[in-house]
């Protein structure tokens, strides 16, 4: 039986905060928002009603939000997330639970977060449900309680889409999936740039750079097993690309030119790769929905790029890179790169994962650098006259950033669900929350977009 089955049996809508690549994994970066609707409004696939902008819980029903594998390493980041947006839940009362395998680590995780927020009713005022992913009737009857799941198990399967979109439409389930860092700021990145550029945007370059602090930087074991199957699985998910059929999207202005492998960058001062998560798939899955639902006659091309520092960082990074690339091929080779994730990766990945100095000093930074033709020229006469530059900032990306994109998404459909879609399926970020005051959430919870430059606009 398929492990998402369940899920769809109670008309569920589903957010998922990472993108999915074909695989498998641990890493919590799904968020599953499931709505109770009147049977009229599942029914019909109109524009929302008003009647549907406020969500209610019932007895049936009792929690706004259940955390699905809350214990996990970002599960527990999350829970202090949502115990923080309690104030943020319909008519400023959010009533939740947390869910996993486990009672004893899920009560852990409620004594951990009640004590580090001061807030000792946490330890018997949020429900615990037992809940595993080998046994789907137990998924089944914990979806059935909730009005939303943030699900921090996974599957993360790009074939999500191609396999139940259209039962996700017929039963009113909306899956938006990439909601955690990867690829939230991105994709609202790119929809914020469009907002403020003075005319037709075209093109699209961002670069991502993170800062670490005295304590350096590190990442938890899970997300390095993400890349480890990701890449062993980059062949398939060619081939499940293709199997959408996509036609060519239309491009404006100039074709944007894809850099190379490895190059200084003048822009951000260091050394610059192409960006191997999935921001460049989600942008162009978002630019897709809204040339082709939404008729935007304008999709904007993007790619995306990672600063890896100066020659020293550019060493470590080519002698790991051969490495990664030679074993990741192999099972003998991923085993172990997986049992050995902080000699095969420098230190940057551990079992551990980053300590709390860590990610107190660690930031990120991603700059758009954005071109297109200025208010009142036409896109298909000449070449751009107009340029933008924009940034998002913030705090460490993996266990900070990604809870709060994460519960704000969540908040947002709570609270703005006339602003969504006007009809379930699967959807990514841009194309859920384009709509929506998101982008304005987020200000308030401490990731600054900010609009930097233009040139050539009236």
């Amino acid at each position: 039986m398929n492990k998402l089955q369940p899920m769809f049996s109670v008309s569920t809508t589903i957010l998922s905060c990472k993108h999915a690549t074909g695989y498998t994994n641990s890493n919590p970066t799904r968020l599953v928002v499931e709505t109770t609707r009147p049977v009229s409004h599942i029914c019909q696939h109109s524009t929302l009603s008003l009647t549907m902008a406020t969500v209610t819980t019932s007895s049936r029903r009792p929690y706004h939000v259940v955390i699905f594998g809350a214990s996990g390493f970002t599960g527990q980041f999350v829970v202090e997330e949502v115990a923080k947006a309690i104030s943020e839940g319909p008519e400023g009362n959010l009533k939740w639970a947390v869910a996993g395998r486990s009672r004893r680590k899920l009560e852990n995780v409620l004594n951990h977060v009640a004590n580090t927020l001061d807030t000792p009713e946490l330890k018997c005022a949020v429900e615990v449900i037992v809940a595993d992913v080998r046994q789907p009737e137990s998924l089944a009857i914990m979806c059935k309680q909730a009005v939303i799941v943030l699900n921090c198990v996974g599957p993360f399967l790009e074939a999500i889409q191609l396999v139940f979109d259209r039962k996700a439409r017929e039963n009113s389930v909306y899956v938006i999936g990439s909601c955690g860092f990867d690829s939230l700021p991105a994709d609202m990145g790119i929809l914020y740039t469009k907002e403020k550029f003075k005319g037709t945007l075209t093109a699209v370059e961002s670069f991502l750079t993170v800062s670490t602090g005295p304590e350096g930087g590190c990442g938890h074991d899970a997300t390095w097993q993400s890349a480890i199957f990701g890449f062993a699985d980059a062949a398939r998910l060619r081939s499940l690309r293709k199997q959408f059929k996509h036609k060519p999207l239309p491009e404006l202005g100039a074709k944007i030119k894809k850099r190379g492998a490895l190059f200084f960058c003048k822009e951000i001062g260091q050394y610059a790769v192409p960006f191997m998560g999935s921001d460049p798939s989600v942008v162009r899955r978002t630019q897709r929905y809204l040339c082709e639902e939404e008729e935007q006659q304008c999709p904007v091309q993007y790619c995306a790029y990672a600063g890896v520092g100066g020659v020293c960082s550019v060493l470590k990074l080519l002698f790991s890179g051969f490495f990664f690339w030679l074993l990741v091929k192999f099972s003998l080779g991923r085993h172990l790169l997986i049992k050995c994730p902080a000699f095969f990766s420098w230190g940057l990945f551990s079992k551990a994962g980053p300590t709390q100095k860590q990610m107190e000093g660690t930031s990120f930074r991603m700059t758009f650098y954005g071109e297109g033709y200025t208010k009142g020229r036409d896109p298909s006469q000449g070449m751009p006259d107009g340029r933008i530059t924009t940034e998002i900032r913030g705090a460490e990306p993996g266990y900070v950033v990604t809870p709060v994109v994460m519960v704000q998404a969540a908040m947002t459909f709570l609270n703005e669900l006339q602003s969504l879609p006007e009809r379930g399926g699967v959807f990514t970020p841009g194309a859920a929350f384009a709509r929506t005051s998101l982008i304005q959430r987020l200000q308030r919870h401490g990731l600054k977009f900010t609009a930097t430059n233009q040139q050539g606009a009236p």
